[in-house]
């Protein structure tokens, strides 16, 4: 095998595939970094760090995920309007009895890179409260072709 040649992934060749991620009893910050390595394709060996070759992402069951410590109460989420006195302050659990969602999303998103691929990446990311979810279809179809 010559040393020279080198492969790069080009857009139409990628497959992307579904995968379905339980959330319950999980830890956030684990889980986010093993969702932001399928969503970014480095766990395939055909990794191309200028093209999205990740797969799909379904989360059920977010409202079930936990943190380690005392981040429940103590990790903040801070917005800012940019008026004066528009600071807001959430906590996280705050946050997962608001919008369980949203725990998970702001921890994968926080650890995706910061380029143009960070949308097109983020989109392929899908997050659902209860066990259930509308892709059935996407991952039955999966399952079908691997068996």
């Amino acid at each position: 095998m010559s040393m020279n040649k080198h492969f790069v992934l080009k857009k139409e060749d990628r497959a992307p595939q579904w995968r379905v991620v339980d959330a319950e009893g999980k830890i956030l910050g684990r889980l986010a970094t093993h969702i932001a390595t399928v969503l970014r394709g480095k766990d395939k060996p055909y990794y191309t760090p200028h093209t999205d070759c990740g797969d799909y992402v379904v989360v059920i069951n977010a409202e079930k995920v936990s943190l380690s410590g005392n981040k429940m109460e103590d990790k903040e989420y801070i917005r800012f309007s940019g008026w004066m006195g528009g600071k807001k302050v959430v906590t996280a659990k705050e946050l997962l009895a608001k919008h369980p969602t949203q725990l998970v999303e702001k921890a994968v998103k926080g650890m995706l890179p910061k380029n143009k691929l960070n949308k097109e990446i983020f989109k392929k990311l899908k997050v659902y409260v209860g066990p259930e979810h509308p892709h059935k279809a996407q991952v039955a179809t999966q399952a079908a072709k691997s068996a």
